[in-house]
């Protein structure tokens, strides 16, 4: 587990003196300046007064500073302003920080900014090389645009959730927010691709990500296998559509494991393990065969396997360079010695914060990211903030009193 521990020795991040607004909130917009923050960016986070982002209320569970574990997932190395951009005073406040901002990150319904001149529109005649990044359900343009969009929905209109879960069962959903966090990186990946035109126009522009654009493209393998062939895609449960044998099988003790041969030559490996001849069967000896014969092998495998323990397994296919795993819990999974040696587990307890997090898996050799700060407390840098733009201790006083900031 890594530690925080001397910030002056950390090496430069690679967007240093890169200045963020993230107006986004709950976990696909944060989940992108997170990584922002990460790679060095300044980041200020602004929340509602008294309220904040609505995952600081998601618990438990919670560290011991009543920190939700949900808003620390995706909020450290950022500043908390709170201010109420309903209110003029407020959004002069945000348009103060916007002309001193590289990038804008919001993740308001489409035109949900507009009625307070905070819009991409509004906004990018006096600020012409600001980047204003958009994550919403829909996107910006076509019929379904102004709806609200929710992981879990996207999940079932995209057809993810048709290709997930037993063959025989209801369709599920994958066990995390995948498609929040997928459209965060595609959002990061569109806001460095902004910031690299800009060097050559001089000029910012507007990032437009959804999550359902995310979605579809997240279909992947099985999105093209669709359009190649015109037919839907069955739910396979743990099976591969396009290889065989790719899946989990159960060993003796109903311990699971992962056999994934992605060739022949692995198949005809399994099989010198197996000490059967399978890899000179016609029905087997090719993938394209070994899909069309599927439900057969399978169930030989299955009766094998089912013999001995799932270490005997997994030590033998490794012998002989077969892909194979165990199926971890969350817990074994972070005690892995190799998370442990890629400092995939972040504490911030140097720092007198509790909170341990979840490692960013981006590695870079001079200029590595860096865990400067826990997730902030609500408001924590509103007077920092204030006080930089010019305001004097008794303006913020007023603003405070005045329900503001």
């Amino acid at each position: 587990m890594a530690d925080i521990t001397d910030m002056t020795d950390i090496p430069k991040g690679a967007l240093q003196g890169i200045k963020v607004l993230d107006l986004s909130r709950v976990l696909a917009g944060p989940s992108c300046t997170q990584v922002l923050a990460d790679l060095g960016a300044d980041v200020i986070k602004v929340e509602r007064p008294h309220i904040g982002d609505e995952t600081r209320h998601w618990a438990p569970p919670t560290f011991s500073d009543d920190t939700s574990a949900y808003y620390a997932t995706i909020n450290r190395n950022k500043k908390s302003l709170t201010v109420d951009i309903t209110t003029p005073a407020g959004q002069t406040i945000i348009k103060q920080l916007i002309a001193d901002s590289d990038i804008l990150v919001e993740n308001f319904k489409v035109g949900g900014l507009k009625k307070y001149g905070l819009d991409y529109d509004s906004l990018k005649q006096d600020s012409p090389r600001l980047i204003y990044a958009s994550l919403t359900g829909f996107g910006q343009t076509g019929p379904d645009a102004k709806r609200p969009g929710y992981d879990y929905i996207i999940q079932g209109l995209s057809g993810l959730m048709s290709i997930t879960g037993p063959s025989d069962g209801e369709p599920h959903k994958v066990g995390v927010a995948v498609i929040d966090l997928f459209a965060g990186l595609q959002l990061t990946i569109g806001i460095q691709a902004a910031l690299l035109a800009r060097q050559h126009t001089g000029v910012g522009q507007h990032v437009d990500v959804a999550l359902l654009d995310s979605a579809l493209s997240m279909l992947a393998n099985v999105g093209m296998n669709h359009l190649a062939s015109d037919k839907i895609p069955p739910r396979l449960g743990n099976q591969h559509p396009n290889i065989v044998p790719y899946q989990v099988f159960a060993a003796k003790g109903e311990a699971h494991f992962i056999l994934a041969c992605g060739n022949d030559h692995q198949f005809a490996k399994l099989c010198e393990v197996l000490s059967v001849d399978w890899h000179t069967d016609a029905r087997f000896a090719t993938n394209p065969n070994r899909v069309a014969n599927r439900e057969l092998l399978c169930a030989e495998l299955t009766k094998i396997f089912a013999k001995q323990p799932r270490a005997y397994w997994l030590a033998a296919l490794d012998q002989v360079g077969v892909p194979c795993g165990a199926i971890h819990n969350v817990a074994e999974a972070l005690a892995m010695p190799q998370a442990q040696a890629r400092e995939m587990i972040v504490s911030f307890a140097q720092q007198g914060s509790p909170v341990r997090a979840l490692g960013n898996p981006i590695k870079l050799s001079a200029s590595p990211v860096s865990y400067r700060t826990p997730p902030p407390r609500l408001s924590e840098h509103t007077d920092s903030t204030l006080a930089d733009l010019g305001y004097d201790s008794e303006i913020i006083a007023k603003l405070k009193a005045d329900g503001i900031v």
